[in-house]
């Protein structure tokens, strides 16, 4: 799969409790596409605070660990909130294929965050894969993602 990302190294994925079944899911696509991968969990339906799965995804993309994250919770909202306050991490909430797109021409995101309530079975797949092999487009884009951090 060609891609801008760094694919020597594992591709980091987490869920809540509300995700756990796409995050299987996207597991599955992951390993049939031969790609390496580190799953923080969660490992079962059972309730559980989603912090405690997108802290440790988060920190694995700012410390290069991974070549990117995957989070999928109810809404997307609450994941996306928790690992946007690690530097460098740019997590954007995507629930279609042109938002998996733009999220990476112009806004260089590295964490995906999905969310399964809102999203058909099968589309996770296909936002993910253009996800992977989107490149950021830099230029004017470049200038504005400069702007982010607050350090």
């Amino acid at each position: 799969m060609n891609s801008p990302f760094d694919l020597s190294k594992p591709i980091g994925i987490g869920s809540d409790h509300a995700g756990f079944e796409y995050k299987e899911d996207l597991i599955s696509f992951l390993e049939s596409k031969g790609l390496p991968f580190t799953d923080f969990g969660t490992h079962s339906g059972e309730s559980v605070d989603y912090p405690d799965f997108a802290h440790p995804v988060a920190s694995a993309v700012e410390e290069g660990e991974v070549a990117f994250g995957i989070l999928i919770c109810g809404s997307a909202n609450g994941v996306a909130i928790t690992a946007n306050k690690h530097q460098g991490v740019r997590a954007a909430v995507c629930w279609g294929e042109e938002l998996a797109k733009l999220s990476r021409e112009h806004n260089d995101a590295n964490v995906i965050c999905i969310p399964a309530r809102f999203v058909r079975e099968g589309d996770a797949e296909k936002m993910v894969a253009i996800f992977i092999s989107t490149t950021f487009e830099a230029g004017r884009h470049a200038t504005r993602v400069d702007k982010i951090a607050c350090a």
